[in-house]
């Protein structure tokens, strides 16, 4: 039997300096969550690729509306306590909206003048193993991936001054999509 002279309780490694350096800053997680939902969950890049209608213009446009406005989103609530309940509802809403969209062969113009019951896939569609792998592939693996991250600990002035440069320039792409569409 070991002698233990002190209690660990979790606590002596809250602040330590290597957790800080490793950690990524949450405007890097708001980042890629946007680009993700910006170019993995957007039904006119895919559509782009593929060769189907979609042009390079409506392909942009609709990058920018989706990576600036969910890149607003996060920089507002990038709170340590926010960002990741806040990514999770909107990957999940973006992988939802992605695969109705694909599923029932709708433009992406369909997002801004459609109810949003009409965009969301049908529920027999969920029967189907593909659908359930797409909503896997852009949904539940980047939220298991978000939640499995450790976010770097910052103080509040400094985590204000960060999330209002991130909402500037996510505001900057949004204006510039809703610009050019």
């Amino acid at each position: 039997m070991a002698l233990r002279l002190f209690r660990t309780t979790g606590y002596s490694t809250l602040m330590m300096p290597g957790e800080a350096r490793v950690a990524p800053h949450p405007a890097r997680i708001a980042l890629w969550a946007s680009l993700w939902i910006g170019l993995a969950c957007n039904v006119a890049v895919w559509r782009l690729f593929t060769g189907d209608v979609a042009g390079l213009r409506t392909a942009l446009t609709s990058f920018a509306i989706l990576a600036g406005g969910s890149g607003l989103l996060f920089s507002i609530l990038g709170w340590r306590r926010t960002l990741k309940p806040t990514v999770t509802l909107a990957l999940m809403v973006a992988s939802l909206l992605a695969c109705g969209l694909w599923s029932q062969q709708l433009p992406i113009d369909t997002l801004w003048q459609a109810p949003s019951r009409a965009v969301l896939p049908n529920w027999a569609s969920f029967l189907r193993w593909q659908l359930l792998a797409l909503i896997m592939v852009l949904g539940v693996v980047p939220i298991v991936t978000v939640w499995n991250m450790s976010m770097r600990r910052l103080p509040g002035p400094s985590q204000m001054r960060a999330n209002m440069a991130g909402a500037f320039l996510a505001g900057l792409v949004l204006a510039a999509g809703i610009a050019f569409s």
